[in-house]
């Protein structure tokens, strides 16, 4: 299976199983067409010459004879139910002093009881990661909320154990941490520096759109607080690992805006995801918005682009169009995802156990206690056969590989089973892709910042 498209004036193949991309010229990409069954591309074709036609075919020929394009698709193979857990997410509060109106865990709370996580449950999660990990080396765990930072000496002290421990197992634990900024100080973030491998922070974008959506649960927008800790903690990282991480919804479609406004602020390394919400929240995205936030990425990879070549692609990262194209994810990783209710499971403060985050609190997809072990219930064997290949929506489509069939608590949340994703963000999946590999391409081919977007890229 081969993906064709037009992206920052240029004409790019995609080779779906190997994912190897390759820029092209007009005559390449029309033949190209003709070969993945769209006849539409001949009536074009007759402007070209006989000659030049038939050099164009001997090089596709030759792409194809070595494995380039046309390959054959991925066997699908991969299973992860063997009892090894290499990730895991510490709900170390459900509670937080935002009110944010999206929020898919109740204000923090889940749906139940605020509440904080103990340092003996703490001790305990780590001691069953560090038990159930296998000869898996490198580990990781991520501190969680609600707002992880309002119970942040358990954050430390949990740090603290795990680095004693690890060394007596052979392990190397890389922490991480999402806070939405408003709980930190000199002291918290040069921990954070220090013991983080990365850290996610939460901002919007511009000070309207962030003060509507995320609230302190007194009613007052926290943007000011958030964005002035956020920017110290960014002149204290150095190089190190962080995001500023954003969600936008149907109150603001022009997202790329945010974005924009992040990168002014400031903030060179940017992620903003769509809101996932019942179709009845005044805030939720749908099929109806789509044509409009496909828009918008186009502008930003354009606008990202620009910005890349003109002040060095250090100084501006947003993390979906963030591509290698000589590497990329391993083929467990493209067909089955993050892993969540096999490779990776999350703790709730009471020391439950359930497949991720946003399972917590269901009690369907409970798999035990910290405290007594795991308890699969099958729950790994059935995340694990959730493959892109057992999806009939995924079978057949081009990004299948990129997105390894979208998240799994989105499609169940959503649509009531864990195989069935959500078509709008299946829709925006496939134009971040497009975007991705175009921007990774055109800084890869042509010397980085030179391209015209009024005309084609390298020929094949």
């Amino acid at each position: 299976m081969v993906h064709l498209f037009e992206m920052l004036g240029s004409f790019f193949c995609l080779d779906v199983p190997s994912g190897s991309v390759i820029t092209t010229d007009r005559l390449t990409y029309l033949l190209l067409m003709l070969r993945n069954g769209v006849p539409g591309a001949l009536g074009e074709l007759s402007t070209f010459s006989g000659e030049e036609r038939a050099e164009a075919e001997a090089e596709i020929d030759g792409l194809i004879a070595e494995g380039v394009i046309f390959s054959p698709e991925i066997p699908d193979s991969v299973r992860l139910a063997d009892g090894v857990v290499k990730a895991m997410c510490l709900n170390v509060t459900h509670d937080c002093n935002l009110r944010c109106k999206y929020c898919f865990a109740d204000g923090g709370a889940y749906g139940g009881k605020r509440g904080s996580m103990s340092l003996d449950t703490a001790k305990a999660a780590i001691d069953m990661l560090l038990a159930s990990s296998g000869t898996r080396r490198n580990l990781e765990v991520d501190f969680f909320g609600g707002e992880p930072m309002l119970n942040f000496e358990t954050v430390k002290q949990t740090v603290a154990y795990a680095r004693a421990c690890e060394g007596a197992f052979g392990k190397r634990i890389r922490f991480t941490l999402t806070t939405n900024a408003t709980v930190m100080d000199e002291g918290s973030i040069d921990f954070l520096n220090r013991e983080m491998s990365n850290v996610v922070l939460s901002i919007d974008g511009r000070s309207e759109v962030h003060d509507s959506m995320r609230r302190f649960a007194g009613g007052r927008g926290s943007f000011a607080r958030a964005k002035e800790n956020a920017l110290k903690f960014r002149a204290a990282r150095g190089d190190k690992d962080y995001y500023v991480r954003g969600t936008y919804t149907a109150e603001n479609l022009d997202f790329c805006s945010d974005v924009l406004f992040l990168n002014d602020c400031g903030f060179d390394k940017v992620s903003i995801e769509p809101a996932v919400l019942p179709a009845a929240s005044p805030y939720a995205l749908g099929m109806s918005n789509v044509d409009k936030l496909k828009g918008e990425y186009l502008r930003l990879a354009e606008e990202y682009y620009k910005r890349r070549s003109a002040l060095g692609r250090d100084k501006f990262s947003f993390f979906h169009f963030m591509m290698d194209l000589s590497g990329g994810p391993c083929e467990k990783k493209r067909l089955l995802g993050c892993g969540a209710g096999a490779e990776y499971v999350a703790v709730s403060p009471d020391g439950g156990i359930f497949p991720c985050h946003q399972f917590i609190g269901r009690a369907e997809f409970g798999m035990g206690n910290v405290f007594d072990g795991l308890r699969p219930n099958g729950i790994p064997e059935r995340f694990s056969a959730n493959t892109v290949s057992s999806k009939d929506g995924c079978k057949k489509c081009w990004a299948k590989y990129y997105c390894s069939g979208g998240c799994a608590a989105n499609a169940y949340n959503l649509n009531g089973r864990l195989d069935a994703p959500v078509d709008y963000l299946c829709e925006l999946q496939k134009t971040r892709t497009e975007c991705a590999i175009a921007v990774a391409a055109l800084e890869a081919s042509d010397g980085f910042g030179t391209a015209d977007f009024g005309a084609a890229a390298n020929k094949a």
